[in-house]
């Protein structure tokens, strides 16, 4: 293959598909006719987090990466007029891969890409090749302090005092604190990830979104055990890749896999919660040597 053709074969390509009436965007990169890794991402970001991963991966895999309803620059309709669940996120990210003839893939999940990502997993197991977990929780154990503080109380109780601690998650400081708490070194985070994150979380709107996707993330916690089930049951390939460093969803929450996948593949870098940011280059390799084995 000439440079010319391998550089051609691994661009990233921006792409819209209408589903249900939403412009869902999406990044695609890598020929089609190789096995397709689907990567979810997380909050507050979107398929901008992957912007580095995908041609990495492109060299060996056909890659897609969507943005969620309310996400990057998909379509993000009022909280009146689109109900936001993870199960409905899920819906339409089942239906995004459907109408553009994905069948069979494996996921990438970070963050709310887990809950989504697991859904379709326990709906569809058949046709997840395999599973990438990065910072992307699916057990108790992997809950940090974090949620305590902020979000079981406004599961106990949704009122003024405890929205308005959990409005306080899409302020910049917080999008801050989740790029910077844990990482070997600040210096490494570039600014592109959390500005862009913060510039969309600010648009009109769509901080009531985010609260409505927090209070339904206690759904999520409630589905772990069929999770498990589902897991124990097909035993799909999983690897999960966690910066060790990350407060949110902590190591534990890595570890708790092999209880249910005994085979499960586990590695820890040296970053936090986005650990993309700082470890890129490792997180590839993880994972091209893990789809290398399972996959091709």
């Amino acid at each position: 293959m000439s440079n010319e053709a391998a550089i051609n074969a691994t661009r990233t390509l921006y792409r819209n598909k209408n589903v249900d009436g939403l412009n869902i965007f999406y990044r695609e990169a890598g020929s089609a006719d190789r096995p397709t890794i689907v990567l979810l991402h997380g909050y507050p970001s979107s398929s901008h987090m992957f912007r580095e991963l995908i041609p990495r991966l492109a060299e060996k895999y056909h890659v897609i990466a969507a943005d969620m309803p309310g996400f990057g620059y998909s379509d993000a309709p009022s909280k009146d007029e689109f109900v936001y669940s993870f199960e409905h996120l899920a819906e339409v990210m089942d239906k995004f891969l459907d109408a553009i003839g994905v069948a069979k893939y494996s996921i990438y999940v970070q963050d709310y890409g887990s809950p989504v990502g697991f859904r379709l997993f326990a709906k569809h197991p058949e046709r997840i090749q395999a599973i990438v977990s990065q910072n992307g929780n699916a057990y108790e154990e992997g809950l940090g302090d974090f949620w305590g503080a902020y979000l079981v109380p406004f599961w106990k109780d949704r009122n003024a005092e405890t929205e308005a601690k959990v409005r306080e998650l899409v302020t910049l400081e917080a999008t801050k604190f989740q790029y910077f708490t844990g990482v070997s070194n600040a210096e490494h985070i570039s600014p592109d990830g959390y500005q862009f994150d913060q510039r969309l979380l600010d648009r009109p709107g769509i901080a009531d979104i985010q609260v409505e996707l927090f209070y339904d993330y206690r759904k999520n916690v409630e589905l772990y055990p069929e999770w498990h089930v589902a897991l124990k049951k097909a035993q799909p390939p999983l690897l999960a890749v966690w910066g060790k460093g990350d407060v949110i969803f902590i190591p534990a929450g890595a570890e708790a896999f092999r209880r249910d996948l005994p085979d499960a593949e586990i590695h820890f870098v040296d970053s936090g919660h986005f650990a993309l940011e700082e470890e890129s280059e490792a997180i590839a390799g993880y994972i091209l040597d893990f789809l290398a084995k399972h996959v091709d």
